[in-house]
């Protein structure tokens, strides 16, 4: 069935294709990005320009890996240039994300649970990029250690220690808001 889907997906036009792609990862390229940058609408923004790129390049896809890995290097290296940008390195920004959604609990539980994402997410977006990036693919997209390393042009032991090294982080930061 997967690999009906697949083939079907092969035979679309380009804009068919693109309205694919789209629908079934502009989200998580959103979310994606605004771990980077910390702000909504410059997220929204690249990932705009993630499926512009990707308009252009559809034709040279080469499917030497999926499109979600495809996708997730251009959006992290756009979110890399904007970072390094002289305009976005003098921005403070406010915001947080979350992905995971309620599962009917009680109104106080679900206050709970929503401030807790809260603290949880601007201790996130606290650490370094390096750090950030690896906790963000392994835990909300949740990517296995070699995707990650492929997706960022890392050694796999490099991902395990950085890894190891944003829980710390995220531990001492937690551990000192409250």
């Amino acid at each position: 069935m997967l690999e009906k889907k697949r083939e079907q997906r092969e035979f679309m036009n380009k804009e068919d294709r693109l309205v694919w792609l789209m629908d079934e990862y502009g989200d998580d390229i959103a979310r994606l990005a605004f771990s980077y940058t910390k702000q909504k609408q410059l997220s929204e923004d690249i990932a705009q320009e993630v499926f512009i790129k990707c308009y252009e390049n559809l034709d040279q896809f080469r499917k030497e890996s999926t499109y979600k890995t495809w996708l997730y290097r251009i959006a992290i290296n756009l979110c890399k240039d904007k970072l390094r940008s002289w305009p976005f390195r003098n921005i403070v920004v406010t915001e947080f994300f979350g992905k995971t959604k309620s599962a009917g609990n009680s109104p106080e539980l679900e206050l709970a649970g929503k401030e807790n994402k809260r603290v949880i997410s601007e201790a996130i977006l606290t650490l370094p990029v390096k750090y950030r990036e690896v906790i963000i693919l392994y835990y909300y997209e949740e990517m296995s250690y070699k995707h990650i390393a492929d997706l960022l042009h890392i050694r796999l032991q490099t991902v395990k220690s950085r890894l190891h090294r944003a829980r710390i982080l995220l531990k001492k930061e937690l551990e000192g808001s409250v």
